[in-house]
């Protein structure tokens, strides 16, 4: 029996040059799976980046390319598709699936990541034919920089493969393999109201789309006051332990700072 391969795509610089990678011969994963979270919440520039370049380049060479979504399997919406920013809009939903930030800047419990990725490509693969007996190998898209996200698999019927750490490839390696093959750098991937950006990401949201940042500060603002109601602290987007539009002011440049955990998902199912 021959063991299924995928790679699991987040539409990121180093997912795409593991694309590359693949086309090339380097790396043998045929099939690359990119798990939508939704169009009304991955960021606008990744979706275009995977149907306009993406998807075209991995058709031009044999690959293939598969947008996944979660289908709910119960309720109300039975075979439906349930997006993130549907889940956080949710009437009545004591439930925040994003890692919003503590009042002391900490970010709080995530499922984001579990259901909206690592779910949605198990669940395929497992469609595909994987087993605990026979289980998929599927690829993350870790660079040596990143080293100390890549983990094991916690699904039964997957195991875990860092091909870009076995080429021992750093993120500016996969920009010059992109490059060179003659397709555009893609922008980091990320929902675009996710609380583990980094303040400049907020800023530049709020300097390029203020209407896109409106209605994050206004997501923020009904998580606010649903947890008041139920007699919780607040939480916020950003780790300053104040509301977006006081934490991210408009017309002031902030300083770059360091965060490990950046808010890029483009090792396919964000930070791990």
């Amino acid at each position: 029996m021959t063991q299924l391969k995928v790679f699991s795509s987040g539409g990121g610089q180093q997912s795409i040059a593991a694309l590359v990678l693949s086309a090339q011969g380097r790396i043998k994963f045929p099939v690359h799976l990119f798990a939508n979270v939704g169009d009304d919440s991955e960021k606008n520039a990744t979706l275009r980046y995977v149907r306009e370049h993406a998807m075209p380049y991995a058709q031009q060479h044999g690959i293939e390319f598969v947008e996944l979504r979660r289908i709910m399997r119960g309720g109300s919406d039975k075979g439906h598709e349930r997006t993130i920013l549907q889940d956080l809009r949710r009437p009545g939903s004591r439930s925040v699936r994003i890692p919003m930030r503590m009042p002391n800047g900490a970010p709080g419990n995530r499922s984001c990541t579990h259901q909206w990725k690592i779910e949605v490509v198990a669940r395929e693969t497992r469609r595909r034919g994987a087993t605990p007996e026979h289980p998929a190998i599927v690829g993350i898209g870790i660079s040596v920089d990143e080293i100390h996200r890549a983990k094991d698999s916690t699904v039964a019927h997957q195991v875990s493969a860092h091909p870009l750490l076995d080429l021992n490839l750093r993120r500016t390696d996969c920009q010059s393999i992109i490059r060179n093959a003659g397709l555009p750098i893609p922008p980091k991937s990320a929902c675009w109201f996710c609380p583990m950006q980094r303040p400049e990401d907020w800023q530049d949201l709020r300097r390029n789309d203020p209407a896109k940042f409106a209605e994050a500060a206004e997501l923020e603002a009904d998580m606010i006051e649903r947890r008041a109601q139920l007699g919780r602290d607040p939480i916020y987007m950003t780790r300053f332990g104040q509301p977006l539009a006081q934490a991210i002011p408009d017309g002031v440049d902030l300083l770059p700072m360091f965060d490990e955990a950046d808010g890029a998902c483009d090792s396919g199912w964000c930070f791990t």
